[in-house]
């Protein structure tokens, strides 16, 4: 059967969360779908036993492979390295983390029937942070949702968990892979519709169970230098004095949270 649907999870150092997420996503797609959909881990050359743990899970009989990066580095980069090589038409992204939980896959790729891009909100009802998350995370993620606001009409343009239809990647132009939020970058640039152009799940985000958090002062930084160049992209220069200023001033108040 043609693959159909490609599930991208970047990854590093995450050997023990890969086999939970692939038995869990799998096992919500079904045996219909599970047919038509290829799971992908793009991995940073953890070399802590993730290339073994994904082979014995392709002798089970799950439709995984894994893509070992020794030059480049990066989630976003690692998510369009996936996104390139994957064969279905439709896309998703997730993270290795199970903080994106595998049973809302399928809601994402029957949402991208009908939507060009779609990407998961925690900012809906009936569905939130886990009440574990902790405060300053979430005092990041509120001021990093609210600076990106007017680059996009989603909801949570700072979520990780989102898909789009491959055909509108090969009308992207200059999409940098170096920016901390990919979907960010994508929903900025890519040339999608005028009507009716994203659609949205919600899912409620859960904490961390295994491996460690990637947020740093220096991830922090890379947003901001992100949303100066898509700012600049999206509006000019005009208002790029009065954006370089509020991000500045953010930014020192996220990093004396954090620090």
């Amino acid at each position: 059967m043609a693959i159909e649907n490609t599930v991208v999870v970047p990854a590093y150092h995450e050997k023990l969360n890969i086999r939970p997420l692939t038995t869990r996503l799998f096992a919500a797609l079904g045996n219909g779908d599970s047919k038509k959909t290829e799971l992908i881990f793009v991995d940073d050359n953890s070399n802590d036993g993730s290339v073994e743990e994904v082979e014995k899970l392709k002798t089970e009989g799950y439709n995984v492979r894994i893509i070992v990066r020794t030059k480049e580095r990066g989630l976003s980069s690692a998510v369009m390295r996936g996104f390139e090589e994957g064969q279905g038409e439709y896309l998703l992204c997730m993270d290795a983390d199970l903080q994106h939980p595998p049973e809302s896959v399928p809601d994402f790729f029957k949402a991208l029937r009908e939507y060009p891009f779609v990407i998961g909100t925690r900012y809906a009802d009936g569905v939130g942070i886990d009440k574990d998350w902790p405060l300053y995370r979430r005092v990041i993620s509120s001021g990093a949702r609210l600076l990106a606001r007017p680059l996009t009409p989603a909801s949570d343009p700072m979520s990780g968990f989102f898909g789009l239809q491959k055909k509108y990647l090969k009308g992207a132009n200059n999409i940098d892979t170096q920016g901390f939020k990919i979907a960010l970058e994508l929903l900025a640039k890519l040339p999608l519709p005028s009507k009716n152009p994203i659609g949205e799940v919600p899912y409620s985000f859960g904490v961390r169970t295994e491996g460690e958090s990637k947020l740093s002062s220096k991830v922090m930084i890379q947003y901001l230098e992100q949303l100066k160049e898509l700012y600049l992209f999206k509006y000019g220069a005009g208002p790029l004095l009065a954006v370089l200023v509020l991000l500045v001033v953010v930014a020192f108040y996220i990093l004396s949270l954090v620090f």
